[in-house]
């Protein structure tokens, strides 16, 4: 089992990744609890929860949660409906919330605790490989009509575990997902990584040790940078590599159609041949291309309209007075934030469009 503290200002807390470290929750948890508010899928419940609730003590109250798997449910009236059942099973200000899931249940699970009382105390249990980077940092949230993630506060976790049992039933286009967020890490913090990730035949979910030291590789990266900067005035937004045109993407062709790391990959895509483009780095580009067709990335997109694209990006958060600042690289390992001009901006979506149709 792999151990990583996270120092944030409210407190620190740990990720544990391991194998089977399901059935030892109550040893990881920084104290013991004994009301607890279950919050999970109908996709995850039946495989893992009654793993984890079990090693909780045995005499505590335990009340359950399942909803419908999907970025849908991070909507507003699932986010009262929750706070409702959690008035009716009277948690009061010592109880604890397990987010069990992927990354949608852990933002909505994690925005609920954050509010309920004015905040208790919840614990991360992500399972699929996309999670290892939103249950990381403390950013929780639910999404508006307008965008995504456009309602939501910081609040870390007191404790993320990460049992990767669970990842090996997880569908390829979850892997796929889940590994362009660990590549994202890789090239704004690591290039050895960059290296080991870019040279892999293929992902594999069956290899555990595997898993393990991509995982904790891909969130020492992450943080390293939350660390430094946990409310994202800075340094923090380097993390949205790929994600200015990646999220606009995942709205405009309906959410989905592409699974959010998917999105993010092509984003990223998007981003390096404009780093490049912009600072004459060799940010092994053709590496990264092939890495995404023999892994099955969708390389090719349906007709969306880069003006629409573009004004979805100038609601990015990153964005200022609609002027959209993305996350380029001067080369591996270092990242920035660069302004991109409108009519730049809409020229090179535009060429990109184009070659993704005819990919």
């Amino acid at each position: 089992m792999e151990q990583i503290t996270v120092k944030a200002s409210q407190s620190s807390y740990k990720v544990s990744v391991g194998a089977g470290i399901r059935h030892k929750l109550s040893e990881l948890l920084p104290k013991s609890y004994q009301n607890v508010f279950v919050i999970s899928d109908t996709s995850i419940a039946p495989h893992y929860l009654d793993d984890y609730v079990s090693s909780l003590l045995p005499d505590a109250k335990i009340t359950k949660k399942i909803i419908e798997p999907g970025e849908a449910a991070k909507s507003k009236d699932m986010y009262f409906d929750i706070l409702d059942s959690m008035f009716e099973a009277e948690l009061d200000r010592k109880a604890l919330v397990l987010a069990l899931g992927g990354g949608v249940i852990g933002d909505l699970a994690g925005f609920v605790a954050s509010t309920y009382m004015r905040g208790i105390d919840f614990v991360q249990l992500p399972t699929t490989i996309l999670a290892h980077d939103s249950s990381v940092g403390g950013k929780v949230a639910i999404n508006h009509e307008t965008g995504k993630n456009l309602i939501g506060s910081f609040y870390p976790p007191v404790a993320v575990v990460y049992d990767v049992d669970t990842i090996t039933t997880l569908p390829e286009k979850e892997v796929r997902s889940g590994y362009a967020e660990l590549i994202k890490e890789a090239y704004i913090g690591n290039a050895d990584f960059l290296s080991q990730l870019l040279e892999r035949k293929k992902l594999d979910k069956e290899n555990e040790e595997q898993l393990i030291e991509d995982l904790s590789l891909g969130i020492r990266v992450k943080t390293k940078i939350v660390e430094a900067d946990e409310k994202e005035n800075d340094l923090r937004k380097f993390l949205n590599l790929g994600h200015t045109l990646g999220h606009a993407i995942e709205a405009e062709a309906g959410y989905g159609t592409f699974t959010h790391g998917e999105a993010v990959a092509i984003g990223m895509l998007f981003a390096l041949e404009l780093s490049e483009r912009r600072f004459g780095a060799d940010l092994r580009l053709g590496e990264f291309r092939s890495w995404m067709e023999r892994n099955d990335y969708p390389m090719h997109l349906p007709d969306l309209s880069a003006e629409r694209l573009v004004i979805r990006m100038q609601m990015d958060k990153k964005s200022e007075n609609k002027e959209v600042h993305m996350v380029l690289l001067r080369e591996i390992g270092d990242p920035v934030t660069e302004k991109v001009d409108h009519d730049t901006l809409h020229n090179a979506v535009t060429s990109f469009l184009e070659r993704m149709r005819r990919a």
